[in-house]
């Protein structure tokens, strides 16, 4: 009977550790998974003709080019794109895949010329996304970023960074943050600005 008592100490215990809650958003010891940009939400105020090297350039294009583009930063350049840094962390396990499929599952049109349409989202919104979300296999605490608004005349991008229980699809934690665009040459480098400094802005928050 002790030993049945102790073993099942045991396992509420080890459930516990597992367990994701909001203290563990910004807890160092607590592992992350970095799911990536979300920009199925995205609106783009404007258009990319500002930039020579984008042009004239459609909805699908902006989905198949250079979403995944400004994704890739992020593994490709972690020293830059410290997610890590901004959640006060050593190192986070990477499972873009898990965005990138959301991110390829919509076909509407990005570009949008009123200005009232940079902010669309809320809380309640970020819920109701997480839970239609399929984070294929991932367990533990994640971390989405779904892109809102990128705007020229703002010269700023904003997002909801979202905490998530990738196990019951709970939100734990989410803020819209702000990245201003900076000085960079080229359509996608002037926009990777904004998701670098949106890093900055969510480590002010932890």
């Amino acid at each position: 009977m002790k030993k049945l008592i102790l073993l099942f100490a045991a396992i509420i215990f080890a459930i516990n550790i597992n367990a994701q809650t909001k203290a563990d958003v910004f807890n160092s010891g607590t592992e992350l998974t970095w799911l990536g940009l979300d920009f199925s939400q995205v609106n783009f105020i404007g258009s990319a003709t500002q930039w020579k090297d984008a042009g004239e350039i459609t909805s699908d294009q902006m989905r198949d080019k250079y979403f995944p583009a400004w994704n890739e930063l992020f593994q490709k350049e972690p020293e830059k794109y410290d997610v890590a840094k901004a959640t006060n962390r050593s190192s986070v396990k990477y499972a873009l895949m898990v965005t990138e499929k959301a991110n390829n599952s919509l076909k509407r049109d990005y570009f949008v010329d009123d200005a009232n349409l940079y902010y669309t989202l809320d809380e309640a919104k970020v819920a109701a996304l997480v839970k239609k979300y399929n984070f294929q296999g991932n367990k533990g605490l994640g971390l989405i970023f779904f892109v809102e608004g990128m705007s020229k005349g703002k010269e700023q991008s904003c997002a909801w960074a979202t905490f998530v229980n990738m196990d019951t699809k709970e939100v734990l934690w989410t803020q819209r943050i702000v990245g201003k665009t900076g000085m960079a040459i080229g359509f996608r480098n002037y926009w990777a600005n904004t998701f670098n400094n949106m890093l900055k802005d969510l480590k002010k928050k932890g």
